[in-house]
């Protein structure tokens, strides 16, 4: 898949089919998180991949807007550095797994944002590091339309040169 065509056509998924991700999917997914570019090449983003049914379904219980995580074979917790430019660095790494998964068949979505204390303390991250969010992916239990999305036009949102002329 084309790096548009998964811009184009990805969309969250909130059930996925109990079926486990290949290793070396889960590699790259994640490997494509530490490769996102960063902020004086910051990397201030951790990583904790969990594939622990259990551990799954208490951040499940833990997510308020979540729960769907209990049902994920496989999550992405990510923890960031106390900097400033660790949310915006962090959120470009997400979007990166999201895409990667996506091009192979995988859905996700991001849950929660920030604080999440009983998960910290559920996976043992240090009180230095901020929870940014958590991404539980797997293949989707249906199969939705890709590229069907709901977004304003173009010319609502892009402009040229100055604000309010058109793109």
């Amino acid at each position: 898949m084309e790096v548009f065509e998964a811009v184009q056509t990805v969309l969250a998924v909130r059930s996925y089919q109990d079926k486990p991700l290949p290793r070396e999917v889960v590699r790259r997914i994640v490997e494509a998180g530490r490769l996102t570019g960063s902020s004086m090449n910051g990397q201030p983003w951790h990583f904790i991949v969990v594939e622990n049914r259990e551990t799954l379904r208490q951040l499940g219980a833990l997510a308020r807007t979540g729960a769907y995580i209990a049902q994920a074979p496989l999550a992405v917790v990510v923890a960031i550095d106390k900097t400033p430019y660790a949310v915006s660095d962090a959120s470009r790494a997400i979007q990166s797994m999201i895409l990667t998964a996506w091009s192979e068949g995988i859905g996700s979505n991001w849950v929660g944002f920030l604080g999440m204390e009983e998960v910290k303390l559920l996976l043992g991250i240090p009180s230095e590091l901020d929870l940014l969010g958590m991404i539980p992916f797997g293949y989707p239990t249906q199969v939705r339309s890709q590229g069907k999305k709901r977004r304003k036009s173009l010319s609502e949102v892009a402009h040229h040169e100055r604000f309010g002329q058109p793109f």
